[in-house]
Order: structure tokens, then sequence, then C-alpha cells
């Protein structure tokens, strides 16, 4: 079996060093959360108000996660004439770069006998059973050992060299106990143990903010934090007479890590941008390696005689002496440049006390309540129990009442209660298979709804539940809550294409109009002893359109037409939506050919003087082809011709000191002659026709552009 080594060491100083930085660390004032805003991107805006006195630190505690939006959303007032002079907390870089910056080469998880042997050199005092002995440290070594029966086992060796020169070797085992002689040592072993220790809450990180000033005061500290999204959820119950109730209600989770009580809380629905950066994690960057620069020798050198001596004044010699700044004034700037900050923003946004971050000027002193409160009027104080705003495209909730929740809980806090319009319909769209129960809710109040889901009571029972999205005041929604047995919708579609209604003819393009027409007829059936309003979602196409003759939907959203009709007890009814589709074609006229015409005009899709029209366009078109097939047909001629002559001339080569050359040339020049004569008349026969087909087609184009014709079919 191996041995495993248990050694005890001494740590006193290092004992002493921790319980000092934890006392010094707890004697710091902490602020209270006063006030929260969440918002729906899961960021949450947080507010810690208290008084400090003198020059007091204040600790506040965060998570790895939550340390990185605070860094970068950080925001701390002095609201007295004292001054914020720095904010600390504790780093987070990985243990491995910490302990390179020990003297001490050990891992972080070395076993004893690696912990010993990277103590080589110290001076150390072992014991073992009745024997020890003080020396420094010159090895630890693993060696077999036989026991009984032949068996092997390893065991660790600690060799020390003492003060006289004799090598001591001990066994390491767990009676054995080593100590350290050296205080340096010691104390370099005690801060090992303490990076290891602080491993264990590698999740905490405490700030503390330190303040300097004189007396008491009061100190406001704000900052964004990641937080889970906060939801809505509503009730809606429906009376026998009179309007519905609405009642709203917020899930709140606080997982912070610290208690909120009595906190001013806001809900903002809205998701203002926000993003995660790593700032609470020491950066490191890559630098290049320069070389040392070799070293150079120098030798004696003579200046020059000077050629011209320059007169230089004091006032050329001029240096502006840099101005002493006033102890305390750089932080009394920073605080007075934050709280401007502060106080735009929450001028700004509006969110009620101390919120935000901006531009603007703090001063020292003033009641902090007065410049960061927000003048809001109560849209429902009556009725509701949280004030709704606006704000911009964003709205907030504010809790009447402060609230409570300990840390790791959630809570479900009301915002809203009041009457609204709601009529009681059933709808149905072609793209669903029942009709569904659902509530017509006009948003006649000033709160803006939050998206979530409602349940609905009616006759003292659940009669279903849903979701919605949000609704803005003066809005209408259709919220369907439950399926609808006593109504049954069947539709069904035709669908017709129109000819063509109207003909353009303008510089030289055929436009025809065409509409492409469709009629959809709902037939509904109303099974239920009393009456029905039925809604019918009819699809909102793109680029069609309603006719003229159709009902008016009651309303048009970007994906429905929405028709409201009342059924009666045991009856049916049908409604029928016309729709029409323009389409239009164009034709280039020098392109139309005789049988696109007869096409046309056996479709009834051009009137007789359009035809006629075209038809000239047509003719003109067939003159200019049979002069370019003259003209194809003389130029083919003079091709002949040319090859003909050149034959010719290659058996008038060919004839040189024959008997039979004399006669021969004769007849060829007769030939090439009359050739000549041929060619020259064809060049005349092509030149003329090229003028009579330019002429040609200038009257075309000219026909063509001066067609200005409209037709009506």
């Amino acid at each position: 079996m191996r041995f495993l080594t248990i050694a005890v060491v001494c740590l006193s100083l290092a004992s002493i060093s921790f319980s000092q930085s934890s006392s010094t660390a707890d004697s710091g004032t902490r602020l209270p959360v006063t006030r929260v805003v969440l918002y729906k991107n899961g960021v949450g805006y947080f507010e810690h108000a208290g008084r400090v006195r003198d020059s007091q630190d204040v600790n506040i505690d965060f998570t790895t996660a939550q340390l990185n939006d605070v860094l970068k959303s950080l925001t701390v007032l002095d609201l007295g004439k004292g001054r914020i002079t720095g904010v600390s907390y504790n780093s987070n870089a990985p243990l491995e770069r910490r302990l390179g910056s020990l003297h001490l080469p050990v891992g972080e998880k070395p076993t004893t006998a690696q912990f010993l042997d990277a103590l080589r050199g110290a001076r150390l005092e072992v014991k073992s059973g009745n024997e020890n002995a003080t020396g420094r440290l010159l090895s630890i070594e693993e060696r077999d050992m036989v026991i009984k029966d032949n068996q092997k086992t390893t065991t660790d060796q600690i060799s020390l060299v003492s003060d006289s020169g004799e090598v001591r070797v001990f066994e390491l085992t767990p009676s054995t106990s080593v100590r350290f002689a050296e205080k340096d040592l010691n104390e370099e072993v005690g801060k090992y143990l303490g990076l290891v220790a602080s491993t264990r809450d590698q999740d905490l990180r405490r700030m503390t903010i330190s303040t300097a000033g004189d007396g008491e005061r009061g100190l406001l500290v704000s900052y964004i934090s990641e937080v889970p999204v906060w939801k809505s959820t509503y009730r809606i119950v429906i009376p026998e007479d009179g309007k519905p109730l609405l009642q709203g209600w917020a899930i709140v989770d606080n997982t912070v890590g610290e208690d909120w009580k009595n906190v001013e809380l806001s809900l903002v629905a809205g998701a203002p941008q926000s993003f995660v950066q790593e700032l609470s994690q020491p950066y490191y960057t890559r630098r290049p390696v320069i070389e040392l620069p070799e070293s150079a020798m120098i030798t004696p050198q003579t200046h020059e005689a000077t050629m011209e001596t320059v007169e230089v004044t004091n006032a050329a010699l001029s240096v502006t002496t840099p101005q002493k700044v006033p102890s305390g004034s750089v932080g009394g700037v920073i605080g007075g440049v934050t709280g401007g900050v502060a106080a735009q923003q929450q001028a700004k946004v509006g969110l009620g006390n101390g919120f935000g971050v901006g531009g603007g000027v703090y001063r020292a002193g003033s009641d902090h309540k007065q410049w960061l409160a927000n003048a809001a009027e109560s849209l429902e104080a009556s009725t509701t129990t949280a004030e709704s705003r606006d704000l911009g495209d964003l709205f907030e909730y504010k809790l009447q009442d402060r609230v409570s929740i300990g840390k790791n809980q959630s809570a479900l806090v009301p915002i809203l209660q009041s009457r609204v319009d709601a009529e009681k319909v059933s709808v149905w769209s072609p793209s669903q298979k029942v009709v569904l129960r659902a509530l017509w809710l006009d948003n006649t109040s000033d709160l803006t709804l939050d998206g979530g889901s409602f349940d609905v009571l009616e006759g003292d029972a659940f009669a279903g539940e849903g979701l919605m999205d949000a609704i803005k005041p003066g809005e209408k929604r259709l919220l369907s809550y439950a399926a609808d047995l006593g109504v049954l919708v069947d539709g069904k579609q035709k669908s017709d294409y129109q000819r063509v209604t109207k003909v353009f003819l303008s510089h030289g393009i055929m436009t025809q109009s065409t509409q492409e027409r469709e009629e959809n007829t709902y037939t509904i059936r109303n099974r239920d002893n009393s009456a029905r309003t039925v809604v019918i979602e009819h699809p909102a196409r793109m680029g069609w359109k309603l006719t003229d003759d159709d009902d008016k939907p009651a309303e048009s959203s970007v994906s429905f037409h929405r028709f409201r009709l009342t059924v009666d007890p045991m009856k049916t009814q049908t409604l029928t939506v016309k729709e029409y589709r323009p389409v239009i074609n164009t034709y280039q006229v020098t392109n139309i050919t005789d049988d696109q015409i007869k096409f046309f005009m056996a479709q009834k899709m051009i009137s007789p003087e359009i035809d006629r029209a075209l038809r000239r366009v047509l003719a003109q078109k067939d003159s200019i082809a049979a002069l370019d097939a003259e003209t194809a047909s003389r130029k083919t001629k003079i091709s002949g011709i040319s090859e003909d002559q050149q034959r010719v001339r290659e058996n008038m080569k060919a004839l040189k000191g024959s008997a039979e050359e004399k006669a021969l040339i004769a007849r060829y020049v007769r030939e090439l002659n009359e050739q000549e004569d041929h060619v020259e008349t064809l060049h005349r026969e092509v030149s003329d026709l090229q003028q009579k087909r330019d002429a040609a087609q200038k009257t075309l184009n000219e026909m063509i552009e001066s067609l200005q014709m409209e037709a009506t079919l």
C-alpha cells in the first residue's frame, strides 16, 4: 500500500492576517436596497440609499455575474459635502495566474510530497516518533520497501542536511510532522493557502465604496444587474350587469442575493438596449518581445564651432508652471459630474426617484429627492394599484405601496384593477377549425396593458384562459379564451378571371388592365337559444381589395378584415366577401405578331380600332421586311460574282506560256468586263433599296410614336 502523508503546518502569522482582513471588511456600513426597476429584457435597475458619517466605507455584495453589469453602470453620489475617494472589489483572476505571483512553485492541488519538494533548500524541523532533526531540505524521494512475505510497497522519504553537514532521512508517515523554521517561508505558505481557500467563495464579490467628508450625510448608489424577466397575468371577471373587471398581477423574482425590504418597485414593459461585457475579469494582452540592444562602443568626437551667435531671452524660455490641484478637488469634480449625470437622465426618462445615468451638473448639498423626483400623475388612483405612464417606446407600472421580497423568493404583486369595455363575441377565421369564444376588449382607460396570460371568470366559475399582446390606450383587441360549441361556420371560395377591362396604346407600349375576382361566402349557423355576435376574420392579402358593394368590415388589421354580424337563435345567416386584384400586362408594339393580334381579337382583349392600328403597324413592318429581303438577294449575287471573278483570274494565271493563251485570255477579259458591269448595277440597286428601307423605318417609328389610344371593353 502507499502511505498518505499528513503534514502539520503552523501558520499562526497567516491566521492573524486573515482575521484582520475579515474584520476590516465587515466594518463597513451596508446600504439597503430602496428602489428597484425591472425591465422586460432581463435587467434591473437598483438603488441603495443610506447615511454615512465622516470618512466611512460602505459594502455591497454581488455575484460575479452581477459584477460585470455593475462595473459598467455604477453611479455613486455623495449627497452632502463629502466626496467619493474610490471603489474597490476583490479580484477574480484565474487561480493559476495568482499563484504564479508567489515565490512558491506549487500548483492548485499538490500532494504532500509535491508540496514539500517545492521547498527544497528551506530550513525545516522534522519529527518522527522519538527522532527529530533541523536542517535544510535536500530532497523528497519515493523508495520501494519490502515487507513480510516478499510484498513490496512504496513510501516517501525526506532528506535533511543539518548545520553540521549530517544527512538525515525520515519516512513520511502519518506520525511525521514538519515545521517551517523560516518566517518568510511561513508567510508565503500562508498566502498560498489563503489563495486556495478563496476559491470556495469565488462567486462572492464584495465591493467597498470609500468616502471622505465631515459629519453625517446621504449616500446614493445605483447600478443595473441581470434579473429574471417579470411576467404579467390578468383576471377578467364578467358580471351579469355592468362592465367587466380587469385585474392585473406581475410575477417578480428576487435572485440578487439580498432581501428587498420596503422597496419602491417599478415594472417597465420594454427592452432598452443592454449587453454583457466581462469587465470584472482581469484582461491580459500579449505584448511584443523586443531584444535588448547590443552595447555600442562610444569614441571621443569633436563638435564644429558656432558660426552665428543667437541671443536667447527669458521669454523664449518661458514655461507654464503646472497648477496645483487642491486636495480633494478631483473627487469633488467626479462626484459633481456623476450627480449631474443622474439628474439629467432622471429628468429625461422620468422613472421616479434617482433613476438614470446621463449628463448635467450636480450641486453638492442639494436634497436628492428634489432633483431625482419626477412629477407623475396618478392615472387611475381610485381603481388601480400601480401608476402607469408611457416612456417613449416603453411604459411603466409603479407600485403605489412598497414591497418586501426575500432573497431567492418570488412574489405576485398587483399592478392594476379597473373596469373596461368588453363585448362577448364568437370568432372564426379560415385558418382555424372551431369557433372561439372571445372578448372584444376596448381599452378605454389611460393604462397600457402589458402582454401576458389572462383568465376569464364568468358565472362564478372559470370560463377559459388565453394570451394577449400589449394593448395601448384606445386600442381594441380580440381575446379568445374557449371553444364555442353553439356556432358553426362554413366557408366557400369561388374564383373568376375577369377579362381585360381597359387597353392603352402610348409611345409604342400597349397596356392591358385586367381584374382577377374572388368571392368568399361564409355560412353561420347559431344552434344556441341565445343570439350570437359573430366576428368573421377574412384574410387580408397583399394586392387584393374589397369591392365597393361589400359590407364594410368592423375593423381591419394587417392580416384580417373583421366582419361583425348578429345571428338570431337557431338561425342561419350568410356573409359574402368580394375582392378583386388588378393585373397589368404590357407589350412592345414592335414585337407584336400577327398570331398575337388574332388571339387578342378572338379573346376580345383589344378593340377593333386598336386592331386596325396594330395591323397598319404590321403592314409597315412587312414592307420593311420585303425591302430587307431584296437587299439581301442582291448582296448574295454580288458575293457570287466576286467568287466567280476570283476563279477566272486564277485560270488566267495558269494559261501563261500555253498555245491557247491569247484566245482564252481575250474571252476571260470580256467575261470579267460583263461581270463588273453587273456588279456596278447591283451596287446601285442595293443603295436604292437601303434608302427606301430607311424611309420605311422612319415612317414606322413615327407611326408607332403617334399611337395614342384608349379603349374600355
